[in-house]
């Protein structure tokens, strides 16, 4: 037996009226004979693709990116590179992703909370391998977000030097907080496509902390986003792809010099005083340009909007064009960039090929000459 509810009961009636909902929806369900209970299972259930995924990333974390110490600079070394390639968790990302962390809000819905939005290539080069894990995870039906929510044990590398983070997240104290102390890596998972829409982090989750957090005190950060260490060397190294990319790839310094080029025009049309972590317009899906790594995600939703002169904006969230001169030479370095990030990235493809090829060679000589020794 079947029992419908106005539409009102669930979506206005729930915030307005408080328990006297949950007493009006009480005696609906006692005079059908039914209990809450049975209305939860109703609920959906996971299909075989999301709990596949849901496995399938929670191993795959668990395996490339466990528990080390907050420091060890080759555990997260080897946990980027790893999830970088063609990971279970890179299969399972759509085009662009939303990232944050979990509103303090109480009950405040993704709406409802500021996130960044990032690359695929982005994500799992500088955000994921964070954090580390021990392979177990949860799945719930959420139905509010009409998501099921893989929520997986985590713990955050706190300690590593401030040249592996994509930028100093204690710029905000708050942020920093809650990047130490997280104890969770929630994943929004689309239930027809199993792709994950929305990733956040989280101190609150009810699993204790997997390892102790020993606290750095960093002194709050007001910028730049890009500087020059004692060494000559620019940081964060991170966002150079430093550490995913070979060193011998021959694209990498045109790749700088032209992204140091687009850096120069995106000052000149204002666009840095908004694609920022600091995020200054409190914008709710901020999109980052601040670092190569950035803008390499983002280099081609900004050809768009400047062509349709979508960006920048005004202080009053309004869109306007920018003069011609600026907009020529801002989509004339914008198209280089991405034509040698395109270039880098080709130059990766072949050269993994190359050595996936020759240790399948390889392994075929000594498979061989086994057998000769064995005649």
């Amino acid at each position: 037996m079947k029992v419908f509810f106005p539409k009102s009961i669930f979506k206005h009636d729930l915030r307005v009226c408080g328990r006297g909902w949950l007493n009006a929806a009480s005696l609906a369900l006692a005079a059908a004979g039914l209990s809450g209970s049975a209305l939860a299972q109703d609920a959906p259930q996971p299909s075989a693709l999301v709990r596949q995924a849901a496995v399938g990333i929670a191993a795959e974390l668990g395996k490339a990116c466990p528990l080390a110490p907050a420091g060890d600079i080759a555990a997260y070394t080897a946990c980027r590179q790893a999830l970088f390639g063609p990971s279970t968790l890179r299969s399972h990302l759509p085009k662009f992703l939303l990232w944050g962390r979990q509103s303090k809000a109480p009950n405040a819905t993704i709406r409802q909370t500021n996130l960044t939005q990032f690359a695929p290539d982005v994500w799992t080069s500088m955000y994921a391998p964070l954090f580390m894990f021990n392979g177990k995870h949860s799945i719930e039906w959420v139905a509010d977000e009409k998501m099921f929510l893989v929520r997986l044990e985590a713990a955050f590398r706190n300690r590593l030097p401030a040249g592996q983070f994509p930028y100093p997240f204690w710029h905000d104290e708050a942020k920093w907080a809650m990047y130490e102390n997280a104890n969770a890596l929630m994943l929004w998972v689309n239930p027809e496509t199993a792709l994950i829409r929305v990733a956040q982090f989280t101190d609150q989750a009810p699993t204790p902390s997997l390892q102790q957090v020993v606290a750095v005190k960093q002194e709050k950060y007001k910028g730049p986003w890009l500087w020059t260490d004692e060494q000559g060397k620019t940081q964060p190294a991170v966002t150079l792809f430093d550490g995913v990319y070979r060193a011998d790839n021959p694209h990498m310094a045109t790749m700088d010099k032209r992204y140091r080029d687009l850096a120069v025009q995106l000052r000149e049309s204002q666009c840095v005083n908004c694609h920022v972590p600091n995020n200054p317009d409190k914008m709710s899906r901020l999109v980052l340009l601040s670092t190569p790594a950035h803008a390499a995600g983002e280099v081609d939703r900004l050809i768009k909007a400047v062509r349709e002169d979508s960006m920048p904006m005004d202080e009053f969230r309004l869109s306007y064009a920018l003069s011609p001169e600026n907009k020529k030479w801002l989509l004339e370095s914008a198209q280089a960039f991405k034509d040698t990030v395109t270039a880098a990235r080709q130059w990766e493809q072949q050269a993994q090929a190359a050595t996936a090829q020759g240790s399948t060679t390889a392994g075929m000589t000594l498979q061989g000459a086994r057998a000769s020794l064995t005649r």
